[in-house]
């Protein structure tokens, strides 16, 4: 009797999240900050690499900082996330086991524990490094917070957001560093980003047909064909200026690393798009680590710029 009245006022154990105990509410804390996700942040040193100034000194040392920074703010912005929407988390097939909104981690903890990370990320820039860079990621993370409470509720306002989120990511390192940051960069980043934003709705828009409503309501707003419409227009952006990018520049190196970086650059677009065009193009970071082919293409790519930046 004594074992099952122990069984009976045991706390159940809750599908999705670690089970009960000491560790569950740390687990589930670190889980919702989504480390898979902050491969993101590794955007930070793309204007330094692109300007050639990775390693020059102190260089890795304050984009490291800076990309602790990010993914703070990031993963505040997540926990924020995920206290908001619980209810309709708990609608969606995979969204379902995330810790909040399977009850490992109650609302109010995830809220203040995103509210002190939104807090610290911008102040500590503001102590470590340059003003500029303070204000950047304080830009982001009120962009962020308000995609949260109302704007992902705006229609072609919330593609504009969150890639906007990848932008600012690019853009920092380069703020960081005080990089002057290219035109061409910028909008080859944009697109790019906005290319991967909008086939991840188009494949979220496809695989929640009929009842894309319980997980995002506005995918009810969009048609499929519009967001075929998006990808494709900014993929096509984003491959016309990468190639004016690469054609501006010269080198004097043994061969044009630069404009066959367009060739690998082009097959990446070809290869994402295989993805974008079935529906399966989900997180961008799972698609590019989960396709041996594209994550071939991808380290050509790196070679070939690696190559063009070195002047080899």
């Amino acid at each position: 009797m004594a074992e099952r009245a122990t069984a009976l006022l045991a706390p159940p154990r809750r599908p999705g999240g670690p089970g009960p105990g000491p560790a569950g509410l740390p687990l589930g804390l670190l889980k919702t900050a989504r480390p898979r996700q902050w491969i993101k942040n590794v955007l930070v040193i793309a204007a330094p690499a692109a300007a050639g100034e990775l390693f020059s000194p102190g260089a890795l040392r304050q984009l490291g900082l800076v990309f602790l920074l990010f993914t703070a703010a990031a993963s505040a912005v997540y926990l924020i996330n995920d206290a908001r929407d619980a209810d309709a988390d708990r609608a969606h097939p995979t969204k379902c086991r995330r810790p909040v909104a399977a009850g490992t981690v109650p609302v109010p903890v995830a809220y203040a524990t995103g509210a002190l990370l939104a807090l610290a990320a911008p102040a500590a820039a503001a102590l470590l490094c340059t003003p500029l860079t303070a204000g950047l990621l304080t830009a982001y993370v009120v962009l962020q917070l308000a995609y949260c409470v109302s704007l992902k509720h705006v229609l072609v306002v919330d593609l504009a957001v969150v890639t906007t989120g990848f932008l600012m990511r690019a853009m920092i390192g380069g703020v960081a560093l005080d990089i002057p940051l290219s035109r061409w960069f910028l909008i080859t980043t944009g697109f790019g980003a906005l290319f991967m934003v909008s086939a991840k709705r188009y494949s979220e828009a496809v695989q929640m047909a009929g009842r894309a409503g319980e997980t995002r309501a506005l995918l009810t707003e969009y048609t499929t064909g519009y967001l075929r419409f998006v990808w494709q227009l900014a993929a096509g952006v984003a491959v016309l200026a990468y190639c004016l990018w690469a054609l501006e520049s010269g080198g004097t190196g043994l061969l044009p690393w630069r404009q066959l970086s367009m060739v690998a650059f082009i097959l990446a677009v070809l290869r994402y798009a295989v993805f974008a065009d079935r529906g399966t193009a989900g997180e961008p970071e799972d698609v590019v680590l989960r396709d041996r082919a594209l994550a071939l293409i991808g380290l050509g790519w790196l070679a070939l710029y690696g190559l063009a930046v070195a002047d080899w």
